[in-house]
């Protein structure tokens, strides 16, 4: 489907029916589907090159949809989230609801609360979270702006948004930590 601009309630329906989308995070250009779309999730596994043994990160509206999804979301991670002004995945012991491909092996999953308007916007219309993982080749560098992807990544997907295809400022992956046994942040990727 080719749409002259982006239509947040076409792409919604677009991710609803299965589709694979290569769009702008909060972070990086990533490509993404239904997150509870299982043979969306395996396509975006095979497009990548990528082991089904690792897990994804989830971007979610919100705190409320988080927590539909986390079994366990500790009210101080709820509280640095609601304040914290850059972009943060956590990993979360165990989640419902989802199915086992977008989890790690030890049933953990990454989930991060979106801050970009757009993405926002897109889950909440859609109604659940998305994945999101780099658009990019599994192995290769993550691209830092969208003129760096592969045109191998691009013909892949369904749908290529193009809100911030035009933005020049490389973009960085997020920060990943998990709360350790003292409930203080374990960063694992900063």
């Amino acid at each position: 489907m080719f749409l002259l601009r982006d239509d947040i309630s076409e792409i919604a329906s677009l991710l609803d029916r299965g589709n694979i989308i290569c769009y702008p995070t909060d972070t990086i250009w990533g490509i993404g589907c239904d997150a509870l779309n299982e043979e969306s999730i395996n396509r975006i596994s095979e497009i990548k090159g990528r082991t089904p043994d690792k897990g994804y990160v989830l971007l979610v509206s919100g705190i409320e949809m988080l927590k539909r999804y986390a079994l366990r979301v500790h009210p101080r991670l709820e509280t640095l989230l609601s304040f914290h002004t850059r972009p943060l995945t956590v990993i979360y012991d165990r989640a419902v609801g989802l199915p086992e491909s977008v989890k790690a092996p030890d049933g953990s999953i990454a989930m991060r609360v979106a801050s970009d308007q757009f993405c926002r916007e897109l889950i909440e219309t859609l109604g659940r979270p998305i994945v999101s993982t780099s658009a990019n080749r599994s192995g290769e560098p993550f691209p830092p702006t969208f003129g760096a992807i592969s045109s191998e990544i691009l013909g892949a997907v369904d749908y290529v948004v193009k809100y911030r295809q035009d933005d020049k400022e490389p973009g960085e992956p997020s920060p990943i930590a998990k709360l350790d046994r003292h409930l203080e942040l374990e960063f694992i990727r900063e």
